[in-house]
């Protein structure tokens, strides 16, 4: 198979990252000719070295360009905003792609230059790759065609993410002047959508029975300005009682981090909480699971795709439309009381704790790595060719008109 692929690399950017890995596991593939094309980033981002390994980077970077006059199997666009135009040098163009609001935003689209996916999508062959159902669902809720969204589920590097042996673990905790806290990691944007209000709110809670209790907030201030989230959510959500119970309790990380440091954060970690209110995907729940730890996240959401009870406990959350940049946004609004007693629960539950890391490593090994992810995402390749090389683009004027 000729595979091109046109993406992101060098950044800790969500996309980045997941084309990294599928490239990176895909050149392990004999049966796989690839190519990648380093596309525009969103936004002034800058490429970082040191992500990744000096092999890795290597090998990322000696991936050819595509030919000038070559003609692949397929091509992967892995970048926003969406590009739904069939490549005229592939058989068929795939878009990896995340809704994490429940649909397509108008910001989206304003990006894309459409005014409706139902157009753009239904006048193609086009394939979107998605990680999530619910992702999916909001793919379809904004207008696609439902039999060309297909999701495929992201995956962690097994041997990156794995379990320390246990004075291995007591010597980074030490190192990282955390051995006598019990220890909650959050690795994320920090944007209001990752659910940093409400884990404020119930850490303040928290630490009032439990003053051992500490917070990791793993930011990215280069990409995402996460600092200022902190800040104004602390404005926002914390009386001034609650803000001198949690700020020397708290630890925030905001410079550029390897993989490889950023999994010593989860390795190190008792718990991972992530009261999410609106995701795609949410690949640091899945690498912590794989890291030996119980997560606690919103239920309802994607994460419901890979969480089971016997390591994750999971916060109960009423779906709403809120008024988020002057349009309805699906969120998922975690139930804060819920929250605090699945963070309590944790502390005090050591057997669950125990439990959790067995389980949730082995349900991860067995089903969530990147390797069974590129498996899937070469069975899309192979199973979509087939079945839409020969079939006619529907035309929105064959669509009758229905509310979305």
């Amino acid at each position: 198979m000729k595979l091109f692929v046109e993406g992101w690399r060098f950044i800790s950017q969500s996309y980045a990252v997941v084309n990294q890995f599928q490239l990176l596991e895909l050149l392990k593939r004999s049966h796989v000719e690839l190519f990648h094309r380093e596309m525009p980033y969103l936004q002034d981002w800058k490429p970082t070295t040191g992500l990744l390994s000096l092999d890795e980077e290597m090998a990322l970077r000696n991936i050819p360009k595509p030919p000038k006059f070559g003609k692949a199997d397929a091509l992967l666009r892995m970048q926003m905003p969406f590009d739904f135009t069939p490549s005229p040098e592939a058989t068929q163009t795939y878009i990896f792609g995340l809704t994490e609001y429940g649909k397509i935003h108008n910001a989206m689209l304003e990006a894309m230059n459409v005014s409706h996916l139902r157009k753009v999508h239904g006048d193609t062959n086009t394939v979107i790759i998605t990680s999530s159902e619910w992702s999916r669902q909001g793919f379809i809720a904004s207008g696609a065609e439902p039999s060309r969204v297909v999701v495929v589920p992201l995956g962690v590097d097994p041997k990156r993410c794995r379990p320390l042996p246990k004075e291995e673990r007591l010597a980074l905790r030490r190192k990282l002047g955390i051995d006598d806290y019990f220890v909650f990691l959050n690795v994320s944007s920090l944007h209001p959508r990752k659910g940093i209000r409400p884990l404020l709110k119930a850490f303040s809670q928290v630490v009032d029975r439990y003053p051992d209790a500490r917070l990791i907030l793993k930011g990215t201030t280069s990409l995402y300005d996460s600092r200022k989230h902190i800040f104004d959510a602390f404005n926002e959500v914390l009386t001034e009682a609650e803000r001198e119970r949690v700020i020397p309790r708290l630890s925030y990380v905001g410079k550029d981090l390897s993989f490889e440091e950023v999994i010593r954060l989860h390795q190190a970690a008792d718990v991972y909480i992530s009261p999410y209110l609106a995701e795609g995907f949410n690949l640091p729940v899945l690498e912590s699971i794989a890291c030996g730890n119980p997560v606690i996240c919103t239920a309802g959401g994607p994460t419901d795709d890979f969480t089971r009870s016997n390591f994750a406990l999971s916060v109960a959350s009423e779906p709403m439309w809120l008024e988020i940049s002057n349009e309805p946004r699906l969120i998922l609004h975690p139930d804060l009381d819920a929250l605090v007693a699945a963070m309590e629960r944790s502390i005090e539950d050591s057997a669950f704790r125990q439990q959790a890391s067995d389980a949730g490593v082995a349900f991860v090994e067995q089903n969530y790595t990147w390797s069974k992810a590129v498996d899937r995402l070469l069975g899309v390749f192979s199973s979509s060719m087939n079945s839409f090389a020969d079939v006619a683009p529907v035309k929105i004027d064959d669509l009758a008109e229905r509310d979305f």
